[in-house]
């Protein structure tokens, strides 16, 4: 199946002023894919790995997917690599996308931070799609872990942008451990373009201090969970524990040993059976949902609403959304005369009694 063909490619600030490249395509409900390391919004839309799984999520929907900081499109040099860093490029993307509510998937590495936003912001989230995904990095694993993800983040250093792909090899075999040649040439080649060698091990050295089992008791949304048994870059029970700690998930097993699904392996047809069915409970017709609380505000004032009616400042607002103070004031303005409101107070009041601001 062949991507759509085309996709809009925009930039976006994140709240310490790292740029985020995004990209939209297609249409229909939102789906937006939180980032994961090695991705480049350009390379990713001719590769014949990621090429398929554009056009699955963008099938009827409206995918955005991102660059995350130090990768790909993205600043490659930014003031922040952190956990807290990542979250904050999906609430910019969201809020530069003007999205509400949206279904959300997960993979790799971006599980964490799709489980993390979930927790966050329950009321932006309709459903949850995790795949190939850990709650806790290598790491936090048990003994030894640790210290191969620090010997890796010396390989990368050594080898990572050699024109030879045999350093980069050691990571196609474990995500791609099935790939034809074409697949794997591609990918060998994006880990070249998508990241520095320093970029590279920092993330490796990020990701494998992530831990955010606590937070899975508190995903609130309807979660499906997907994992390939043989998994050779994140283990089965990796997907196993989190599908068990969340409530109300449903776990799937899929046969394979691919760390990224490849069109026309058997864990395809059966891995988007399973995400097309789950995500089809958003595709109810506009009009037979209801409407949001004041429709004559747009999606970006209503964000602003929503954080006004949670009691956050202006300055925090603009942390949040990734834009500047006086912009905010200026859209709090706004709101104020289509409300008909005179005062925070009041405005805090009116989005309240209309259900916002519930999410703290």
């Amino acid at each position: 199946m062949s991507a759509p063909e085309i996709q809009q490619i925009r930039f976006c600030t994140a709240s310490d002023g790292a740029r985020i490249a995004y990209a939209t395509v297609g249409k229909g409900p939102p789906l937006v894919r939180a980032a994961h390391w090695m991705s480049h919004l350009e390379f990713d839309w001719e590769s014949p790995v990621w090429r398929p799984w554009l056009a699955e999520l963008a099938r009827e929907r409206t995918l955005v997917r991102y660059d995350e900081r130090a990768c790909g499109l993205s600043d490659w040099e930014v003031p922040e690599l952190s956990f807290d860093a990542w979250l904050s490029d999906l609430e910019a993307v969201a809020a530069a996308a003007g999205l509400a509510r949206f279904a959300l998937l997960g993979m790799s590495q971006g599980a964490a931070i799709a489980i993390a936003y979930a927790v966050r912001y329950p009321e932006r989230v309709s459903r949850l799609v995790i795949f190939g995904g850990f709650a806790r990095g290598r790491a936090r694993r048990g003994p030894g872990q640790g210290e191969e993800a620090r010997l890796e983040m010396e390989l990368v250093r050594m080898g990572w942008g050699r024109e030879n792909p045999a350093f980069r090899r050691h990571f196609t075999s474990q995500f791609l451990p099935d790939g034809t040649l074409e697949q794997i040439r591609w990918f060998d080649d994006l880990q070249r373009v998508s990241a520095s060698p320093e970029n590279a091990a920092r993330i490796i050295g990020l990701t494998s201090g992530i831990d955010v089992v606590d937070l899975l008791p508190r995903v609130t949304v309807p979660t499906l969970v997907l994992h390939s048994r043989g998994d050779a870059r994140i283990p089965f029970d990796e997907g196993r524990l989190i599908a068990s700690t969340i409530p109300g998930a449903r776990f799937v097993p899929l046969d394979g040993q691919n760390h990224i699904l490849l069109e026309g392996e058997p864990a395809w047809a059966r891995f988007w059976q399973e995400v097309h069915a789950f995500l089809a409970a958003d595709r109810a017709p506009a009009e037979d949902r209801s409407s949001p609380p004041f429709p004559e505000l747009t999606a970006r004032e209503r964000q602003v609403l929503e954080l006004l009616a949670r009691g956050l400042a202006n300055d925090e607002i603009a942390a949040r959304l990734g834009i500047s103070a006086k912009t905010v004031r200026n859209q709090v303005s706004v709101v104020f005369d289509k409300l008909g409101v005179s005062s925070r107070a009041q405005a805090i009041v009116k989005a309240r009694e209309a259900g916002l601001g519930a999410g703290g």
